[in-house]
């Protein structure tokens, strides 16, 4: 069995698209939405291709409508976005989002997976890098053999006792400074965090030809490029 794990594709269809592997399997984080410009055929292929698929904290924010504040980093850049995205996407794509689980678990070749956004204890806001130490307290009652989480835009695969805790990274809007789309292979047990490259600057140029203020384009043309963001906090996920 060969699994695709995806996570945090925030509406950006060419990297989502670069992704061409051969699979039987496809498991999908959340945050299908925001930030990017074209959630549309990204929430779609999700539709059409993930087997198991769960809610992140911007899928939940746009399918309930809920407007956000903020001047700086990511928040600002949420702010700006999510009116794109209630615009963009259909009556189908956000009774999708809207009913997407916050967890999942599923036996896959007799493994025990667990499926979350942030962590078990708070699965769609709790930030956790890979710091083994606070992952010890969250896996402890998992009930899994292989945590898959997103969220942090991270890329880790640690082992914290009999629970092996995956972070397959963002496909679309990375932060550990590879611009590169980021995602993870489990083929009979052995897990592979991958990178691919895909046209970054057909993101950019959709970005430009977007409604979005000219901070925002260029807020988002230096994370696509730089897998970083200089400018505020990085919280929202």
């Amino acid at each position: 069995m060969r699994i695709l794990v995806v996570s945090d594709i925030h509406a950006n269809w060419p990297a989502l698209a670069a992704i061409d592997e051969p699979r039987d399997l496809c498991l999908c984080l959340g945050d299908l939405v925001d930030y990017g410009p074209d959630p549309l055929p990204c929430v779609r292929w999700a539709m059409e291709n993930a087997h198991y698929s769960i809610r992140g904290n911007h899928d939940h924010g746009v399918a309930q409508s809920v407007p956000v504040k903020g001047e700086q980093g990511f928040r600002y850049l949420t702010r700006v976005t999510r009116p794109l995205m209630w615009d963009a996407l259909g009556a189908d794509e956000r009774r999708y989002l809207l009913q997407l689980p916050l967890t999942t678990r599923v036996t896959i070749d007799g493994r025990r997976f667990l499926l979350v956004h942030g962590t078990p204890r708070d699965p769609l806001d709790e930030y956790v890098m890979n710091d083994p130490t606070v992952w010890e307290r969250r896996v402890k009652n998992a009930d899994a053999d292989i945590l898959c989480v997103g969220h942090s835009h991270l890329q880790f695969n640690i082992r914290i006792g009999d629970v092996v805790v995956l972070n397959p990274g963002s496909v679309g809007m990375p932060r550990d400074g590879d611009p590169r789309a980021a995602y993870a292979i489990i083929e009979d047990g052995r897990i592979e965090i991958k990178r691919i490259e895909y046209p970054v600057e057909e993101t950019i140029a959709r970005i430009e030809r977007s409604e979005l203020p000219d901070r925002a384009k260029a807020l988002l043309a230096e994370c696509l490029r730089t897998g970083r963001m200089s400018d505020g906090p990085n919280d929202l996920g």
